[in-house]
């Protein structure tokens, strides 16, 4: 199955991209009364027919509806801070996305290597990677926040953890979020979060936990995490 994405969305019709539009068009060659699936970002999965070749504007007819389309029984949050590398960062936002993630926060901390970020090309990342594991959710994307903030936020969920190298306790990721259906778990830089930072996070109710005896890296513990929490 082949997804499109759209949210002009109105009276029975759903009206492509320019972008999407070309790839329907010039790139798969698809024509009038084609079907077409959509997906809207916010778990409408559409059955369309295609009612308007034009390739910056294609016109589809909504025949079918199906709500809810593969909606996960949790809610995943990974607060990470962003690689120097920016193709590393890509990489997990794709992977983080095929896996299952609801939302995604950029944050800032005192060892980041990189403090900005192409919004535009991150959104273009995980819209690309929703469409390709057939999914209808579009993940929330955050704009980089500081450390502190973000932990001091206001997270409602049933269970937060960031990830820790150093000294002191740590539990296995899994006993933390097993059975909860809300997660946050904050990925720090190579460098790992300070000491400073770790005891700021556990006042405000993380727990530090492991996710096993390798050092990972920074978007390699993002899609461990991810995976983890969605077994």
């Amino acid at each position: 199955m082949q997804l499109f994405y759209s949210t002009n969305i109105s009276n029975g019709k759903i009206v492509l991209s320019k972008t999407e539009s070309h790839h329907c068009i010039k790139v798969l060659r698809k024509s009038m009364d084609d079907t077409i699936m959509v997906v809207d970002g916010v778990g409408n999965l559409y059955s369309t027919r295609l009612i308007d070749t034009n390739a910056k504007a294609s016109i589809l007819e909504i025949t079918n509806i199906q709500k809810g389309f593969g909606k996960r029984k949790n809610y995943l949050h990974i607060a990470i801070a962003p690689t120097k590398n920016m193709d590393r960062l890509e990489w997990f936002l794709e992977k983080g996305v095929e896996i299952g993630i609801d939302e995604i926060t950029f944050i800032q901390c005192i060892n980041s290597e990189r403090t900005k970020i192409n919004m535009e090309r991150c959104n273009k990342i995980i819209m690309s990677a929703m469409k390709q594991s057939l999914k209808a959710y579009l993940p929330k994307l955050n704009l980089i926040v500081g450390f502190n903030d973000f932990i001091k936020g206001n997270h409602s969920v049933e269970a937060k953890s960031i990830g820790f190298l150093g000294t002191g306790k740590s539990m296995p990721i899994t006993d933390i979020h097993k059975n909860k259906n809300s997660h946050i778990v904050c990925i720090g830089p190579e460098g790992d979060f300070s000491i400073e930072e770790v005891q700021l996070a556990k006042e405000n109710g993380f727990q530090c936990i492991s996710l096993g005896d390798s050092r990972l890296r920074t978007e390699t513990a993002g899609v461990v995490a991810s995976t983890l929490i969605n077994l």
